[in-house]
């Protein structure tokens, strides 16, 4: 937990940073762009309130994960970094619309641009957002902080490609150049955060993760010594780096001892072959009914006008769950 806290510290610290660099670059685009009558500077403005906004809700996720888990909320704020990737995610999809739109209009509407101030203004651009994307990219196994660190590295892209339409406008005149990087840069957001939308969708529905294949899962356990079946599976993300499980295994006939070794392995497993850790596991040693995928409990049956549950022979049902 120690480690944890250090990194989630670590993250915070960048974020913050970050946060400062990209509120002076947006008045300085958004001055200039208006000087030089560039779209393509305009639109670099418009991308970083929404990496403004970005940033901002990722630190705010990342404080929130920080927070212990409680009566009502038993998993925590884990999932508060995914909903924000989701959230980062659609307003860039917005933007790169609004993008699109405007430097449509401006193929039939051309607007002169200064070139050098574009050129100027990006290079800017070019070093604060590299900068902020190479600080972000040691964390960006998390869905969260690389939804933040693709929001960058896009700007990084489409401010070099800035950089390269003025001096082609400098040297040919060309003013069609400006919207046509626009309509490209548009095209990069879109691209980019389709990803993020797609996984971030999975985590929150609940969703198998994508790494993670449910039929070798399901072979490896019928493997083990002393299983029988394996159904009622069910494997979900808390967050993009953590995986849960939940099953029913049939297991032969045995001693509690016995299964206590027979759920061990099984969680030694999943941990060591599959990276899952948080597991919930009931033995079983007969079957159950299943209901729409998951286990239905035992019908009661009527004993001298009483209800009474029916248990099999040694039917001992075991859960435990890390």
């Amino acid at each position: 937990m120690g480690e944890l806290a250090r990194s989630k510290g670590r993250i915070q610290q960048i974020l913050k940073g970050s946060l400062a660099l990209t509120a002076l670059y947006i008045a300085a685009t958004f001055f200039f762009g208006l000087r030089a009558h560039s779209l393509a500077l305009i639109s670099e403005a418009g991308h970083n309130v929404s990496d403004f906004l970005a940033l901002s809700l990722s630190f705010a996720a990342v404080w929130l994960q920080t927070l212990p888990a409680t009566d009502e909320r038993t998993f925590g704020y884990q999932r508060a970094g995914v909903l924000a990737g989701f959230v980062n995610a659609l307003s860039l999809m917005a933007l790169a619309v609004w993008i699109a739109v405007a430097a449509v209009v401006r193929f039939f509407h051309p607007v002169a641009v200064e070139p050098h101030l574009m050129m100027m203004v990006a290079s800017a651009g070019v070093l604060m957002n590299g900068l902020i994307a190479g600080l972000l990219w040691k964390f960006s196994g998390d869905v969260n902080i690389r939804s933040v660190f693709l929001h960058m590295l896009g700007d990084t892209v489409s401010t070099a490609a800035v950089i390269v339409g003025g001096l082609v406008i400098a040297l040919t005149g060309q003013e069609w150049i400006d919207p046509l990087l626009s309509l490209m840069i548009a095209a990069m957001i879109l691209w980019s955060s389709w990803s993020i939308v797609r996984e971030t969708l999975q985590i929150l529905l609940e969703g198998t993760p994508r790494s993670v294949n449910l039929a070798e899962i399901r072979s490896a356990i019928q493997k083990l010594a002393g299983v029988v079946n394996v159904h009622d599976l069910h494997v979900w993300s808390l967050t993009s780096q953590s995986h849960a499980m939940a099953c029913h295994v049939q297991v032969e006939e045995m001693q509690l001892a016995e299964c206590e070794d027979v759920l061990a392995r099984l969680n030694h497993l999943l941990r060591d072959s599959f990276g899952i850790q948080h597991t919930t596991i009931q033995l079983e040693v007969t079957g159950c009914l299943t209901l729409e995928g998951c286990c239905s409990p035992p019908e009661p049956e009527e004993v001298d006008g009483h209800s009474h549950h029916h248990h099999g022979p040694g039917s001992h049902d075991h859960a435990q769950a890390h």
